[in-house]
């Protein structure tokens, strides 16, 4: 694998995520508005994005599984991070909902 297509790769995992994150922020938003259907959908479109970077770490593991060699670059590391960061961020809000909903 080239480093223009890891570059690639690491931007997709970087863009599809950073879509989730802002989602999951504007759920939380409604969460305090009291919002809960519009919290959960947002949660839910929040998932999509997580699904789409997910994939392109799965392509970028599936590779590695076949025996391409792939160098990691600093960019891969913040994509990574910024993957498991954002899907830790919706678990979270998936717990807040709950809790909103028990509380209201």
């Amino acid at each position: 694998m080239t480093s223009d297509e890891l570059q690639m790769a690491a931007f997709e995992i970087i863009l599809n995520s950073g879509n989730s994150r802002t989602t999951v922020h504007e759920a939380f938003d409604k969460m305090r508005e009291g919002d809960y259907e519009a919290a959960e959908k947002l949660l839910d479109d929040a998932n999509e994005e997580l699904l789409l970077a997910h994939n392109a770490q799965t392509k970028l593991l599936q590779e590695y599984a076949s025996g391409t060699e792939i160098k990691i670059e600093i960019i891969m590391v913040h994509a990574q991070d910024h993957l498991m960061t954002t899907m830790t961020l919706r678990e979270v809000a998936l717990e807040m909902l709950a809790l909103y909903k028990k509380v209201n």
